[in-house]
């Protein structure tokens, strides 16, 4: 891994092509169980001071301070880390980048929040130090970290739709329509929410899913139009039917194009509010 490719994640303009996997490195689980503890000194011992330990996060450049007065705000109790890249570039330096699942005390808290970070380590001596940090922002729902087929080629989204109403009808489900694509990372962050368990049950009783590839804006724009999905809104995009085709709802103001923005709550909500009245 590289410090683009880093960036190119924490931004959320591509996914990692590798399967995350445990990498042990002792300074970073160090820095983990400092959080855990509070004791602000030994956290500050993680960030070089000379040279300034750069830090960059959503809002622009800063320094290690901001670092620090993050993760004291987040009033941490439980820290999951997971090792998405981690690399060597040479003797005495480390690359890494983690997605931290953060149980946090703050009020209004109550599930796990997630975050992406990109770490540089350099060997100062005989202690290990960070001297760039890239973070990105906290989000409610677990950010996506491998490339998914969510939108295989070849697909003949009219007939999915129409097998997927009729299937409907003898399920007495209703039928909801995802138009997305792969390139897009809030597609990703919509799937995977979505196969939460739980929010899996909620889709699996309720609907039959019809993914809808509209490719860069040139597939599919006929039913986009039908289900008053405006593409202009972005996407993913959002219609619901009922089990003989009838629109029930459609997203006209782009409500799910931000998805790494919602909630667990929010999107259970939707499902609970849309599902047929007797599944």
């Amino acid at each position: 891994m590289n410090w683009l490719l880093a960036w190119l994640v924490l931004s959320a303009a591509g996914l990692a092509q590798t399967t995350p996997a445990a990498v042990v490195f002792p300074p970073l689980e160090q820095w983990r169980k400092s959080i855990i503890s509070g004791d602000e000194l030994l956290f500050r011992s993680f960030y070089s001071w000379k040279p300034e330990a750069v830090i960059q996060n959503p809002a622009g450049k800063t320094d290690s301070r901001d670092e620090i007065a993050f993760w004291n705000n987040l009033k941490v109790r439980d820290l999951k880390l997971q090792v998405v890249e981690s690399q060597t570039p040479k003797p005495g330096m480390q690359e890494v980048v983690v997605q931290a699942e953060i149980k946090s005390d703050i009020k209004g808290a109550d599930e796990p929040l997630y975050l992406l970070e990109g770490q540089l380590w350099v060997q100062q001596g005989d202690v290990w130090r960070m001297v760039v940090v890239k973070r990105g922002a906290v989000t409610q729902l677990q950010q996506p970290l491998t490339k998914r087929d969510i939108y295989p080629a070849g697909v003949d989204a009219h007939t999915e739709i129409k097998e997927a109403i009729a299937s409907a009808g003898r399920e007495h489900k209703n039928v909801l329509l995802i138009f997305g694509a792969n390139w897009c990372y809030d597609c990703h962050v919509l799937d995977l929410a979505l196969r939460r368990p739980d929010l899996a049950p909620l889709l699996s009783s309720g609907y039959e899913v019809v993914h809808v590839d509209v490719g860069e804006g040139d597939k599919n724009q006929d039913l986009m139009k039908m289900y008053n999905v405006p593409m202009a809104k972005g996407i993913p995009g959002i219609a619901v039917l009922d089990s003989s085709g009838k629109l029930l709802f459609s997203q006209k103001n782009g409500e799910f194009e931000h998805a790494r923005a919602l909630s667990p709550k929010q999107l259970a909500e939707f499902l609970e509010k849309w599902k047929p009245a007797n599944p």
